[in-house]
């Protein structure tokens, strides 16, 4: 799943120099394969994207991410441009001092798409209208946050609408088009001249109409074989393999946060490092959307991963999550950190993440036989060592 980069350091990698490519210079890479994953019965639509780096010097690490600045569909820029009452002809100035018009403006500077708090409140005073500066007030958080939830700027536009006079004014209506981040799914020691990704297409109901995240919703429509994808790197410093060659490494990816330890899996085959590996893989059906089976299992049988433990929660009357399947792992995975091993997590920050520290908080109280206040200690010290690494979201 993405995260939106604010301003993070991009970098092509510790190998002594820098690429000329950043979030404000990002080179144009050309989609080489873009291919759904899931099967035909699967409730959701997970892209694997390869792009080529050929001649760009670009460079990363497992555990980095690809930054992707998404452009906004042009039937949501047309009906956004027609709400405002403007042409796309109009001369506009970015943040920055460039001139453009509001069209380019609306499609690849401005969000139009998630609307945000400051575009209401916004809106509510251009317009004047009573109502909307009803629902703006402090005291009325709850009713502002039902209101927000699954809108977009043109349904704004709909329900309460004005025509914008100062073109200008969409620069101070709407917040940035942020990049999206995506975690890399591949070692660059198996691919030189390529990134590949793992990209879960965001759809959604609302208002009556098939929404889709601004990104993976135009990396699964609008982005062909052959075509030119703007991106760039950001390090991640805080989620890489053990220094020590030799660590037991277990790691938690439900769904497309199996990305960076598809990544780690090649470094390993890449003869980069000897770690023992341990997944934990959880999705809905193993028919449908059992991401990368056919490499997951020929590592298991060429010894690059030791244990493959997985939860397909609708393949039975109860639903199973990957939180469970460390619960029944427990003794066994008390051995291995015992042992030293580092333990990772990537994907969903909300309920998964917190049940499998749960999970793996109870495995260290039961199985050191030392209860919850040394598993709390335990967990600190691994985390003020950097074997308990997540990246969440």
């Amino acid at each position: 799943m993405p995260v939106e980069a604010g301003d993070p350091t991009e970098a092509s990698v510790q190998t002594g120099h820098a690429s000329e490519y950043s979030r404000k210079n990002p080179f144009p890479a050309t989609v080489v394969q873009n291919s759904v994953m899931t099967g035909p019965q699967s409730e959701k639509e997970t892209r694997h994207i390869e792009l080529s780096l050929m001649g760009s010097g670009i460079q990363y690490l497992p555990g980095d991410s690809a930054g992707i600045q998404p452009d906004n569909p042009p039937q949501a820029v047309d009906a956004v441009l027609q709400g405002l009452g403007l042409t796309g002809d109009e001369n506009v100035t970015d943040f920055y001092g460039g001139s453009l018009t509001s069209r380019a403006a609306l499609t690849t500077w401005l969000m139009i798409g998630k609307l945000a708090t400051s575009t209401v409140r916004g809106w509510a005073k251009f317009t004047g209208n009573a109502e909307l500066n009803t629902l703006v007030l402090p005291d009325n958080k709850k009713g502002f946050e039902d209101y927000l939830w699954g809108r977009e700027f043109i349904d704004l536009l709909m329900e309460y609408p004005a025509k914008l006079e100062d073109p200008q004014l969409i620069f101070k209506l709407l917040p940035r088009l942020a990049p999206r981040l995506y975690s890399i799914s591949s070692s660059q020691c198996l691919h030189p001249e390529a990134v590949d990704l793992s990209v879960r297409v965001v759809t959604y109901e609302s208002l009556g109409r098939t929404r889709f995240g601004v990104c993976s919703g135009g990396l699964a429509m609008r982005v062909a074989v052959g075509s030119k994808l703007p991106i760039f790197i950001h390090s991640n410093q805080l989620f890489r393999l053990p220094t020590d060659l030799d660590a037991p490494v277990i790691m938690v990816g439900p769904g497309t946060g199996v990305a960076p330890f598809r990544a780690y899996l090649e470094h390993k085959q890449a003869g980069q490092g000897r770690w023992p590996m341990w997944l934990f893989f959880g999705e809905q059906r193993e028919s449908q959307d059992f991401l990368y089976k056919d490499e997951m299992n020929a590592w298991l049988k060429s010894g690059v991963l030791q244990r493959l433990d997985t939860a397909f929660s609708r393949d039975q009357k109860e639903k199973i999550y990957v939180q469970q399947r460390i619960r029944e792992q427990s003794a066994e995975l008390w051995q291995w950190l015992d042992r030293g091993a580092y333990f990772y997590v990537c994907g969903d920050s909300q309920r998964m993440a917190p049940d499998v520290e749960a999970a793996l908080l109870d495995a260290i109280a039961t199985h050191s036989g030392k209860g919850a206040e040394f598993a709390t200690q335990y967990l600190a010290e691994m985390k003020k060592q950097k074997r308990y690494l997540r990246d969440v979201y």
